[in-house]
């Protein structure tokens, strides 16, 4: 009788061939974490987990490529960091073009997406147009943008010929270049913004549209009471995907101005990195100013996705 019991569906779960089914699977759960799961775990370890452990050793150390005896230093770097008006400097210029790329693609997205809301072939052919700079290489955009805005490029050209005979430096002017630079990174990311707001747009119930209508509610009020609340899980992806890419810009500034004109006026902190690492050989200096900023990008974004996500919560 108790072999009978054994054999039918209804096998308590104590039983021995209960115990041999939960081990098989057990075995086949881990067979497809192996067969699935573990190569991009190893290849997570090796290239992004292994890095920044080396990466926060090398910032307690005086590592120098033309030094080979390291030695421990502690929070040495940091305190000089810290100190350091070249690196507030950097600070300064992240934080503005942080600033300009969160801000510009975000609001010129909005208003983007919501003229292309619409169905026709044409407006099909403007998302496509808007969105081509994002699929393109950044250094080729500002190869490219860095010929039109140089002094007497293709945009002073169009102004010459327009009776300016002043134009201002856009790439030369200490006082205009980090704007610059930041409407070229705007400019590229703006098609980003418009896709993700599009399909935000074309995910609010037009019932909810028509039922404020018949209330006498105007475009400007269904936008604003209906349509905007809606867009909150698009404005998160938004700001926090472009809020990571102002802080980790590297290659407008290489390409377009090497960090001028003049000293710093468009350094970044990724910019300074890469200079004190490669170029200065201060390896453990350079491990120091990356750790900051990963503590400063990770605080700053977990601030914000949580205060957006508390708003699409409230709404």
């Amino acid at each position: 009788m108790t072999a009978l019991q054994g054999s039918l569906p209804g096998t308590p779960q104590g039983s021995p061939q209960s115990a041999r089914k939960s081990a098989r699977n057990r075995r086949a759960n881990l067979g497809y974490f192996l067969g699935f799961g573990a190569p991009g775990l190893l290849f997570y370890a090796c290239f992004v987990f292994a890095p920044l452990v080396l990466s926060l050793g090398y910032s307690f150390t005086n590592a120098d490529a033309f030094l080979p005896d390291t030695k421990f230093t502690g929070l040495h770097n940091y305190v000089k960091l810290l100190g350091d008006p070249d690196f507030r400097m950097q600070l300064r210029v992240t934080t503005i073009l942080t600033l300009i790329i969160v801000i510009v693609p975000n609001v010129a997205g909005l208003a983007i997406a919501v003229l292309l809301n619409r169905n026709g072939r044409l407006y099909r052919a403007l998302r496509t147009v808007f969105f081509v700079p994002v699929v393109l290489s950044s250094v080729v955009v500002s190869v490219v943008w860095q010929a039109m805005l140089t002094d007497g490029g293709l945009l002073d050209t169009v102004l010459g010929s327009m009776g300016v005979r002043h134009p201002p430096g856009w790439l030369s002017d200490p006082s205009i270049a980090l704007y610059s630079v930041g409407s070229i990174a705007s400019w590229q990311l703006l098609g980003f913004c418009t896709v993700v707001y599009l399909a935000g747009l074309q995910g609010v119930p037009d019932e909810l549209l028509e039922a404020a209508a018949i209330d006498g509610a105007g475009r400007w009020t269904r936008f604003r009471r209906v349509t905007w609340p809606m867009l909150a899980p698009a404005l998160t992806i938004n700001t926090v995907m472009l809020l990571i890419t102002g802080f980790k810009t590297y290659d407008y500034i290489q390409v377009i101005t090497h960090g001028g004109p003049g000293t710093g006026t468009t350094a970044t902190v990724a910019y300074g990195v890469i200079q004190t690492g490669f170029t200065e050989n201060k390896t453990g200096m350079a491990s120091a100013m990356a750790v900051l900023m990963l503590i400063i990008v990770a605080v700053v974004s977990s601030v914000v996705l949580r205060l957006l996500q508390r708003r699409e919560v409230e709404l």
